[in-house]
C-alpha cells in the first residue's frame, strides 16, 4: 500500500506517518527529513538545499524525484511506504505517478490533514518557546516567520494536490486539529474501509 500524507507544514504529517509505519510496517519517506540528513553530512545535495529550505521555499522538482525514486529502490519499499510531505506539486505527482506506474504500483491513498493556519502559527511559536527554554536548538525553518512563507508556498504549491487526487478518487480528508490519537482513529478506518 503506497500513501501520501499531505497537509500544511505542522499539520502533523510525521507524527502520523511514525504511527502508520508502526501499525501497517510500511516504510516512512520523508523528503524533509531525507534533506536534513544529506545537509547534515555536508553532501553536495545537502549544500544546494540547506539556503532554498533555510527560506521555506520547496527545493527542486528533479532534486526531491530522485531522493525518492532511490528510495523506492530500497527492499523495505517492495509492500509500500508512506510519503510524507511529498508530493508537493502537481509535477512531482505526476512523476511519481508515472515512477510507480513504471513499478507496477500505484498511490492507493492521498490523506489531507486539515489544519487551521493561525492554530498552527501558535504551535510553531510554542515549539520553539519549549525548545529554547530546555536548551534545544530549534530547525532555522520552524520559526512562525518561516512557517508563514511556508504556508503561502504550500498554498501556492502543494493545494492543488486536493483536486489532483480527488479527480482520481484517492483522496481522503481527515481533521488534522483533532488529538493525535484521533487523527490517526481517522486513518485507519479510512484505511480498513470504515469510514
Amino acid at each position: 500500500m503506497n500513501l501520501v500524507l499531505f497537509g500544511p507544514p505542522g499539520a502533523g504529517k510525521g507524527t502520523q506517518a511514525k504511527l502508520l509505519t508502526e501499525a501497517r510496517r510500511l516504510p516512512q519517506l520523508s523528503t524533509g527529513d531525507m534533506l536534513r540528513a544529506a545537509i547534515a553530512a555536508g553532501t553536495e545535495l545537502g549544500r544546494n538545499a540547506r539556503a532554498i529550505m533555510d527560506r521555506g521555499d520547496l527545493v527542486s522538482d528533479d532534486i526531491v524525484i530522485g531522493i525518492i525514486a532511490e528510495r523506492l529502490h530500497e527492499a523495505d519499499c517492495a509492500g509500500g511506504a508512506i510519503l510524507d510531505g511529498f508530493p508537493r506539486t502537481i509535477a512531482q505527482a505526476e512523476a511519481l505517478d508515472r515512477l510507480l506506474l513504471s513499478r507496477g504500483t500505484k498511490i492507493d491513498f492521498a490523506i489531507e490533514l486539515k489544519v487551521n493556519d493561525e492554530a498552527l502559527i501558535e504551535r510553531s511559536g510554542n515549539r520553539v518557546r519549549e525548545m529554547l527554554a530546555t536548551g534545544q536548538t530549534p530547525r532555522a525553518d520552524d520559526t512562525p516567520e518561516t512557517l508563514r512563507n511556508r504556508l503561502e508556498v504550500y498554498y501556492r504549491n502543494t493545494a492543488p494536490l486536493i483536486a489532483y487526487y480527488r479527480n482520481q478518487g484517492k483522496l481522503k480528508t481527515v481533521d488534522g486539529m483533532a488529538l493525535i490519537p484521533e487523527v490517526a482513529k481517522s486513518i485507519a478506518a479510512l484505511l480498513d474501509g470504515s469510514a
